[in-house]
């Protein structure tokens, strides 16, 4: 049975980075699901391993998005409870896996009692908070104690094949928009494995904490991999779109030309490609009190 449950998204707790995130997802829950969600659902398994995911745990999967760590968590016999903040997302969550329950809410602030869960996941959702530190306080607060918090993002400087979509925007000229503000400087930290576990060890009543990068090749093809950005999907999405479809036309021509060093040989379809990526995995485990 489908559960979903509405929780007030309060605006008191945003910033002008949330507020600009909640527009660059509204509505783009298939188009995510169709390019991104697959790059992104390659993290999940070793994210429910960091975290410890069994059955029986009662498991937070935090910023679900479209259900990828949720449907993995179901499958191991875990009792899921999923939020995001973007209702498309939550409805396509919700469709994926029908036995969790799935609510609207956005972090720092959750409608769960202290300790409600066993162990909590995000799935890069800490890319997508302005205010990270609250974010993982708050994630601390609804899990247990002794419980594992796992959390994945992307590394920094990107891969380069991450960077593809940046490059060609820089190549087109293309600057980025007034209305899409990066994180506030004061609440930024260093992408690396060793920043990402700073994050963790300074939020304090976390122990054990580590952090390890995981790089892939993600399989996919030039036409794919377009077809997000240019449905306006997450923060390249907005500045990819945001100069009308002329300008959108000239970036497309140089992702196409700049795709091409990550053609891959051999390829069963025409404008594969295999793009590195990687992204950071740090766990840590709520210190009994």
């Amino acid at each position: 049975m489908t559960h979903i449950e509405g929780a007030q998204v309060g605006p008191a707790t945003q910033t002008p980075f949330d507020a600009s995130e909640r527009r660059a997802w509204a509505g783009r829950a298939a188009a995510y699901a169709a390019g991104f969600g697959r790059l992104c659902a390659y993290t999940v398994p070793r994210l429910l391993d960091a975290a410890g995911v069994t059955a029986g745990i009662r498991l937070l999967d935090a910023g679900t998005g479209t259900g990828a760590a949720a449907v993995a968590a179901l499958d191991r016999g875990a009792e899921v409870v999923a939020v995001d903040a973007e209702p498309d997302m939550v409805r396509a969550a919700a469709a994926a896996a029908p036995e969790a329950a799935v609510r609207l809410a956005a972090l720092p602030q959750l409608p769960f009692p202290d300790g409600a869960f066993d162990a909590t996941v995000g799935n890069f959702v800490l890319n997508h908070v302005g205010r990270p530190r609250a974010a993982l306080a708050e994630l601390r607060r609804v899990t247990r104690p002794g419980g594992r918090i796992a959390l994945t993002i992307w590394a920094a400087p990107p891969a380069p094949g991450q960077a593809l979509l940046g490059r060609a925007v820089r190549a087109a000229g293309v600057p980025r928009p007034p209305d899409v503000p990066a994180l506030a400087p004061e609440d930024d930290f260093p992408r690396t494995a060793e920043g990402f576990a700073e994050l963790l060890r300074a939020a304090g009543g976390l122990g054990g904490v580590r952090c390890s990068a995981l790089s892939w090749g993600h399989r996919t093809t030039v036409e794919e991999w377009w077809r997000g950005p240019a449905a306006g999907v997450a923060t390249i999405g907005r500045v990819v779109t945001s100069q009308g479809p002329v300008v959108t036309e000239r970036i497309r021509r140089h992702v196409v030309a700049l795709a091409e060093e990550f053609a891959e040989p051999g390829g069963r379809r025409p404008g594969q490609l295999v793009l590195p990526h990687t992204a950071l995995l740090a766990v840590g485990r709520v210190a009994e009190r």
